[in-house]
């Protein structure tokens, strides 16, 4: 009688456990947490792809044993959209000229025109404490525009001239040189002195309409610099995230955050919103009577049962453009949540913003099925999948 009572009390006591778990929202525990600098607000422009790509670099500095740096975002976007505007003009228009990038607009400008810090050009220079593109974007797509589109039988000499003036008057012009520290750099010299090789960096991605272990330029508007991306297995490419947080490095992750389990609040996860009422345990007629949004919070408030991400599903995502590049992040860590669930802890971009001052919690579901690519130090990737992208 005594042991049936013990037995009963267990099994009560771990339902009350499980219940709890399921109801009380996310509680993570830190596993694996490598440095990172701190987080920054990209505030009302499209920089999330040079905000993430320079914390990338800055992270693998910590890494290395250097010291803490703050680079400058505009730096890199005033080089940027001068390259993209060549570009544009030169296809007569018929190419992306979206204020957005790709993390190899940051590595190939590290590469050809260097780096400056953040005091030497914050990049604002109209009255605000944080980026707003809004009118720049606007007055610069117009310039470009009537240049590209027009019916001219040649160009000005000097229409590059008029582009630059307006990036200088909203940006800053680009330093050529500058004191730092005591000491006298240029941009090139600056980011020389860091002693990284950018050939080092390999980005990574996995789709299945190229051959995998090959190159590939993948087609994404953001990428118009056509920077080539090993192609790997979705197991073999979250196999490399895993590993290379695991032994001290960060991943620079570009993917699609417009998915319903993707919050404000700092949670990324890929429930399967299809069985939505059955998994949140909800009546079926009420959840069918749900707002879109107030689905979403059913959805994302507690750690649910996700959906199984292959290959295919992937390729379906990317091909019906449900998967685009539209955000640039940093993964950094790896986290468990009450039921030992693994997640990668992710450095953004929005400042303080959600429940995790900046930081975000994001699934192994939705990293596999809404990478676009990362980019890795050759170090970060295990032996035997580096052997088969370099043979």
């Amino acid at each position: 009688m005594k042991k049936s009572f013990i037995l009963t009390s267990l099994i009560l006591f771990c339902i009350n456990i499980f219940a709890q778990n399921d109801t009380a929202g996310f509680i993570f525990t830190t596993v694996k947490e490598n440095k990172i600098t701190s987080v920054k607000n990209q505030n009302r422009s499209s920089t999330c792809w040079v905000f993430s790509g320079l914390g990338f670099l800055e992270s693998e500095l910590l890494r290395l044993g250097k010291s803490e740096q703050d680079f400058a975002e505009m730096f890199v976007v005033h080089h940027t959209m001068q390259d993209r505007a060549m570009n544009y003009v030169r296809l007569h228009g018929e190419s992306s000229h979206a204020p957005g990038g790709s993390f190899y607009d940051v590595f190939f400008c590290w590469k050809n025109y260097g780096i400056v810090p953040q005091s030497v050009m914050n990049g604002i220079l109209y009255g605000d404490t944080l980026p707003v593109h809004n009118e720049l974007d606007k007055v610069a797509k117009a310039y470009i525009d009537a240049i590209a589109k027009s019916k001219s039988q040649k160009l000005t000499p000097v229409w590059q001239n008029g582009l630059s003036a307006i990036y200088d008057t909203y940006l800053g012009k680009l330093p050529e040189n500058f004191d730092f520290n005591g000491k006298k750099f240029t941009p090139r010299t600056f980011a020389d002195s860091f002693g990284l090789d950018i050939d080092d960096y390999l980005s990574l991605t996995s789709f299945s309409h190229h051959p995998f272990y090959t190159q590939f330029a993948i087609e994404v508007p953001d990428n118009w610099r056509m920077g080539l991306s090993y192609n790997l297995p979705i197991e073999e490419l979250m196999q490399v995230v895993k590993y290379a947080v695991n032994q001290g490095f960060t991943v620079a992750w570009a993917a699609d955050v417009s998915e319903t389990g993707f919050t404000r609040t700092g949670i990324g996860v890929m429930p399967d919103a299809d069985k939505g009422a059955e998994i949140t345990g909800s009546d079926f007629a009420r959840w069918t009577g749900l707002t879109k949004d107030d689905k979403k919070k059913e959805l994302t408030a507690r750690p649910l049962p996700e959906i199984t991400v292959t290959q295919a599903l992937r390729q379906t995502a990317y091909d019906n453009w449900e998967t685009t590049d539209d955000h640039g992040m940093l993964i950094y860590g790896i986290a468990q949540d009450q039921n030992g669930k693994d997640y990668f802890m992710v450095k953004n971009s929005w400042g303080n913003a959600g429940k995790y001052n900046g930081l975000w919690y994001i699934s192994e579901a939705f990293v596999a099925c809404k990478t676009i690519n990362i980019i890795v130090h050759k170090n970060a990737i295990p032996k035997e999948i580096l052997k088969k992208i370099k043979k």
